[in-house]
């Protein structure tokens, strides 16, 4: 008799509890996350507004120069405070911005680390493309903010301009022999700061707005016939068979990142059916993004795929998504969200790839990105 009695009020609670959980895919799945990886990157800030330290913090990362951990610190910063904009105000939230802010105009800016080493790029590209959405934020278009926000920001933008290789691109690393301006880019590097290219020409904050024109048009040289770009450019595409890093399934990242740069950039080819088809193996593949994360060899996963492609590409297709026309996004918002939330950690933050402060930091940022698309702040 007690069985029959408890077990009805057992079934209940437990689908009590199921009706209480949203579904991974849901907006208010992707709100309860976004709210989880808010409260770690603030609880985290450092007193002066930064994140994590700038130190060699793993034997993987030592034949690194050591200027390049500062430059993976800025731009784990620059997207931090990219998050913190995206993310709904509360007191707490705009102290914490309003910090990273202030060390984002006042920190040091970063260097070219060795002669094959100009890592430095990193910090140049995110600081740039985060003064441009810091200065987009009415929030610092007040006398306190404007002019800090645009004299840094042209900081950036000048780094950047003076580093951008002979045929367009922005790499992180160079060849022999080496010169002051670098030999190599590539494509996603390239197409993460494409449409900031841009707003900076319009500010005024980049003299030569064919710094724009010359990276769309080395994003756009890289995208192969069947949708994937290659890693970088090539006079021969290199697409030799068998689980090559240009294939679609070691692209799956790039492809996000460079349709939305390109559609960003006013290029007719990059259409809605383009995008979509660029999502569609996104999610298809997927698979090979996952069995890469947290893998401590960079390109050791099948198709040279690294663990630190993994929320890169996660929040390029977020952006991705948001170029679709309105009744098109929240079926393709419900398939990202939880590829993102499955992989949050319980104190909110995520991490792809060894377990630096900085990329702590990144991953942190990039899924937090990825989750507010779509939602209202």
């Amino acid at each position: 008799m007690r069985l029959g009695c408890w077990a009805p009020a057992w079934l209940l609670a437990v689908a009590v509890a199921q009706d209480a959980a949203p579904e991974p895919g849901s907006r208010e799945a992707a709100q309860a996350g976004l709210d989880r990886a808010i409260g770690f990157l603030v609880g985290a800030q450092n007193p002066d507004g930064s994140w994590g330290s700038t130190s060699c913090e793993t034997t993987m990362e030592m034949s690194f120069a050591v200027e390049t951990h500062y430059a993976w610190s800025v731009a784990a910063h620059g997207l931090a405070t990219m998050a913190l904009l995206h993310a709904r105000e509360t007191p707490e939230r705009r102290r914490a911005l309003d910090r990273a802010v202030r060390w984002l105009c006042d920190c040091r800016m970063t260097r070219r680390g060795s002669n094959w080493d100009n890592d430095a790029v990193w910090g140049w590209l995110y600081g740039a493309v985060a003064m441009v959405e810091i200065a987009l934020d009415p929030r610092y278009a007040t006398d306190e903010w404007r002019d800090r926000v645009a004299g840094r920001g042209r900081e950036f933008f000048a780094w950047l301009q003076r580093n951008q290789e002979p045929l367009g691109g922005f790499g992180y690393y160079d060849d022999p022999p080496y010169t002051r301006r670098p030999t190599w880019g590539t494509s996603f590097s390239t197409a993460a700061v494409v449409p900031a290219l841009g707003l900076a020409a319009q500010f005024g904050w980049l003299p030569d707005a064919a710094v724009r024109d010359r990276a769309a048009d080395y994003v756009r040289r890289c995208r192969l016939p069947n949708g994937a770009y290659e890693y970088d450019l090539n006079p021969v595409p290199r697409v030799s068979g068998g689980e090559h890093i240009n294939d679609i399934k070691g692209s799956l990242g790039r492809i996000q990142v460079g349709n939305w740069a390109l559609r960003r950039s006013g290029d007719p080819g990059i259409t809605d059916a383009v995008i979509e088809q660029g999502l569609e193996h996104f999610f298809e593949h997927h698979r090979f993004l996952r069995v890469a994360r947290m893998r401590p060899i960079p390109h050791e996963a099948y198709y040279a795929n690294a663990g630190y492609f993994y929320f890169f590409g996660h929040y390029y297709c977020a952006l991705a998504i948001e170029l679709l026309p309105p009744a098109r996004r929240e079926s393709f918002r419900a398939r990202l969200r939880p590829k993102l939330l499955e992989t949050q950690r319980a104190d909110g933050s995520f991490c792809d790839f060894l377990g630096s402060s900085y990329m702590v930091t990144a991953s942190t940022a990039y899924a937090a990105l990825g989750l507010a698309a779509g939602l209202v702040p």
